[in-house]
């Protein structure tokens, strides 16, 4: 029962994107069509669940940087590869805002994804569309029942023509926003509190830099003393390689008990008080609904699975761009030449 409940919850994660609101209109309104690219692109999924695969074999860190970088262009004005642009006329780049800068990555992989598609089928599938299928492929990559999967779902949401750095700036979460900021940033997203906590279990892969956690172990309220939710000898040992100044890139596992794999061992490590961020952390400990949460999803881990499936394809769907709305980029760093 076990094992086929796994297989069923890992197929659900393949759910992730929304269904494809074609271009073509009959009647002035556009269509439903859920196999969109296996007719337009046949070969478009299996061309990046290779590259994405090649690309963690590589460097095992960037399941999750594909997985975060879908995160932080969904929260600028929706599912939209606005986040891929580079600065460029009046565009200026979300590359460059605070939660982006020298921390995103990913870009070279999407861009080699992106080339071999337009290779195989020009002008046919969105930035937007490849940068949701890396992060649900990066994810089902790095879970326990990978070897189960096999690809079904598709989308199609075009790709924006501008970028917003303000948006990046103040929509996507901080590690230091309160309970209740970060809550409201997730509202203004159409995303509940259980949405928050399933999405933030993103985090059971992945690293942080040293600068976005310092506070919380020599400074957290102001008063020169480290946060009182932290476990001390964790904080002891983070210590070590965090120093009060220097180190700012020093990378840290988000989840120290199994960094690359996606599982529900972060919400135990928040149980135990050893979550790294502060923002992972307050979700125990500055909300009774959501501590809650927090050991539902780690005392049942195949719940955790349905319920970050459920909530991916809310966030997939937050203003997608269809309907020639938007455009499908060639290159994803720029905006079409007309």
């Amino acid at each position: 029962m076990a094992h086929s409940m796994g297989f069923i919850t890992v197929l659900s994660l393949l759910a992730i994107v929304p269904l494809c609101l074609s271009g073509k209109t009959y009647g002035g309104g556009g269509y439903l069509y859920p196999q969109f690219y296996d007719h337009s692109c046949p070969k478009a999924q299996e061309i990046v669940k290779h590259s994405v695969a090649k690309a963690v074999a590589e460097d095992p860190r960037m399941a999750a940087s594909l997985l975060r970088l879908h995160f932080h262009d969904c929260f600028v004005k929706g599912c939209d590869a606005s986040v891929l642009l580079d600065s460029s006329g009046t565009i200026i780049s979300e590359k460059r805002s605070n939660p982006n800068r020298d921390s995103a990555r990913g870009f070279e992989v999407i861009d080699e994804i992106k080339a071999a598609i337009e290779k195989e089928c020009p002008h046919t599938v969105s930035c937007a569309d490849i940068m949701a299928l890396a992060a649900r492929d990066s994810t089902v990559l790095v879970s326990p029942a990978h070897a189960l999967i096999t690809l079904s779902q598709s989308i199609c949401i075009e790709d924006s023509r501008d970028a917003s750095l303000s948006g990046s700036n103040n929509n996507i979460p901080a590690p230091n926003n309160t309970f209740p900021t970060i809550l409201t940033k997730f509202k203004l997203q159409g995303l509940d509190i259980v949405d928050l906590v399933a999405l933030s279990g993103s985090h059971t892969i992945g690293n942080a830099r040293c600068t976005s956690f310092r506070q919380r172990l020599y400074n957290q309220a102001g008063n020169g003393k480290p946060d009182y939710t932290l476990d001390q000898s964790y904080a002891a040992h983070l210590r070590t390689h965090c120093p009060k100044s220097g180190g700012d890139q020093n990378l840290f596992f988000l989840d120290f008990v199994s960094p690359v794999k996606f599982d529900n061992s972060y919400f135990k490590n928040l149980l135990a008080y050893k979550g790294l961020l502060s923002s992972d952390e307050v979700l125990f400990t500055k909300n009774a609904e959501s501590r809650e949460l927090v050991k539902t999803y780690a005392y049942n881990q195949e719940l955790f699975f349905q319920q970050f499936a459920k909530s991916m394809i809310k966030m997939g769907n937050i203003s997608p761009l269809t309907g020639y709305k938007g455009e499908i980029r060639k290159y994803c760093k720029k905006v079409n030449a007309y």
